[in-house]
């Protein structure tokens, strides 16, 4: 009798059933960073596409780290309070779109003293975020639907990073909730906000001159709501389908960090 093929999985799917990798999110990112090997034992090869199915039985490693956070995300708002030289110390902030927590995970690593994390999906965030007493979980939550019971400390940062939506949309009621003195960091994905006709093929945005009205789109929409557009930085990495991004940060008020 020949014998049985074992079954054949996704590579990401794999990685975050072993724990190499905190979530299937995270499993992809390591793969695209070129830093996942598998195959035979003494046969390993690099993997370079996160839905390459691979053998259950196979060996599977990640050789070293490409960021320090639970999720690629953390990389991009980390870039912003970096590149504008932000001070997060004492924050209570709103996460939007936490996902697997990795704008929520650098807040906290900037001082932020409490962090609401706001997501439409369940269980996404990372476990060793779920159990930080600093952090409120609202997962199957919806940005628009948010109220004050469920806000219930005054928030002076809003960060948001959502997809499948455009930020007028996901933005409105939070930073109606935020305080009077309040900054927001928010991720301008350009595929999310222009028309379809406009996104190319893969799903890709590559009109430099739709990202600049994308990005002009964004910031009038601030202006005309009390906000100061203090800066604009590009992604210092794409989205995960190869999507340019931008950071916009603004403010409205005098910004003290510690509200307490």
């Amino acid at each position: 009798m020949a014998e049985r093929k074992p079954s054949r999985t996704r590579i990401d799917q794999l990685l975050a059933s072993r724990g190499e990798a905190e979530s299937r999110t995270r499993a992809q990112a390591l793969v695209m960073a070129g830093l996942v090997f598998a195959g035979p034992s003494g046969k390993l090869t690099r993997i370079d596409k996160p839905g390459h199915q691979v053998p259950e039985n196979w060996v599977v490693e990640v050789r070293g780290r490409d960021h320090p956070w639970v999720g690629r995300g953390g990389v991009k708002l980390a870039h912003a309070i970096e590149h504008f030289a932000l001070d997060a110390s004492g924050a209570v902030a709103m996460d939007i779109g936490s996902s697997t927590g990795g704008f929520t995970q650098v807040m906290l690593h900037h001082g932020a003293t409490h962090v609401f994390a706001v997501d439409v999906g369940t269980n996404q965030l990372a476990w060793s975020l779920r159990q930080d007493p600093r952090i409120t979980v609202l997962e199957q939550t919806n940005a628009r639907t948010l109220t004050p019971d469920m806000i219930n400390r005054p928030c002076n940062w809003v960060v948001c990073d959502a997809s499948f939506i455009g930020l007028a949309k996901v933005l409105e009621v939070p930073l109606a909730l935020a305080a009077p003195q309040a900054r927001v960091i928010a991720l301008i994905k350009p595929q999310f906000e222009v028309a379809k006709a406009e996104v190319g093929k893969g799903g890709i945005v590559r009109n430099p001159a739709l990202h600049q009205r994308v990005c002009d789109e964004v910031t009038g929409w601030l202006e005309a709501r009390g906000w100061r557009v203090d800066g604009l930085v590009e992604s210092p990495i794409t989205g995960t389908e190869g999507n340019v991004e931008f950071l916009v940060n603004a403010s409205r008020g005098k910004i003290d960090a510690d509200i307490d």
